[in-house]
């Protein structure tokens, strides 16, 4: 299926390896210029050096309250634009939710929820201008069914997806549409850290999904948070 987004220009964050990658890969596979962000120049560089097509790398730490403007900014100097936004942060550390201090849920809320917002703020100047959007955001499955382990990451990822549901309504009529993509373990440096055992999902195949929430097929396609886990997730809604 031809997803119609040749041409266009993305910005994907954290997008070194893992999932990231994942989502820049399919997007430059169709045609996009794909703008990627992540923290170690070096290991940016040889994701960067993997993708094919137009790419443009930005090493930088997303969750530093000033560098989703600028990469943004970066991305429509380099590329005249910006179409498409896949927001990505790594997850905090493990903690179950009693063992949370105020300093571990605002480090979680900063990297998590916050920088989030802050690259759709910094975006959608320019996607009001083109009359045309798409915003992924990466979070977890734990929106829907809380991981015990990972209650920072619960706290902040469920925040996000509360905002994001309002945000879709306010955009949709921009011909914006704003989803979340929520992982379960798939095989990925974190998954592996967290000591996960058992079938784990493909970061390409997750890109390929990211790709198609951001086709032109997707535009009544907005509110959502779509679980890629495997049927891991028990929950009816």
């Amino acid at each position: 299926m031809d997803l119609g987004i040749a041409g266009k220009t993305a910005l994907v964050t954290a997008a070194s390896k893992g999932l990231g990658l994942g989502a820049a890969s399919a997007l430059a596979a169709e045609g996009c210029n794909v703008a990627v962000n992540a923290r170690d120049p070096r290991r940016l560089a040889s994701a960067v050096g993997s993708i094919p097509g137009s790419t443009h790398a930005l090493a930088g730490d997303v969750t530093d309250p000033q560098e989703p403007a600028r990469l943004v900014e970066a991305t429509v100097q380099r590329f005249g634009g910006l179409d498409i936004l896949v927001a990505n942060a790594g997850g905090p550390p493990p903690a179950r939710a009693l063992e949370l201090d105020d300093a571990a849920i605002r480090a979680a809320l900063e990297a998590n929820l916050l920088t989030s917002i802050r690259l759709v703020r910094a975006a959608l100047p320019h996607m009001r201008e083109a009359g045309w959007g798409r915003i992924v955001l990466l979070t977890s499955f734990g929106v829907k069914q809380p991981i015990p382990t990972l209650a920072a990451s619960n706290t902040a990822r469920t925040g996000l997806w509360a905002w994001a549901k309002t945000a879709a309504a306010d955009l949709i009529e921009d011909g914006i549409t704003v989803n979340l993509l929520c992982p379960g373990m798939h095989a990925t440096d974190r998954v592996r850290e967290l000591g996960h055992a058992g079938r784990l999902g493909d970061p390409d195949d997750f890109g390929r999904i990211a790709a198609f929430l951001c086709s032109i097929h997707a535009g009544y396609l907005s509110g959502t948070a779509v679980q890629v886990d495997g049927a891991a997730t028990l929950g009816l809604l």
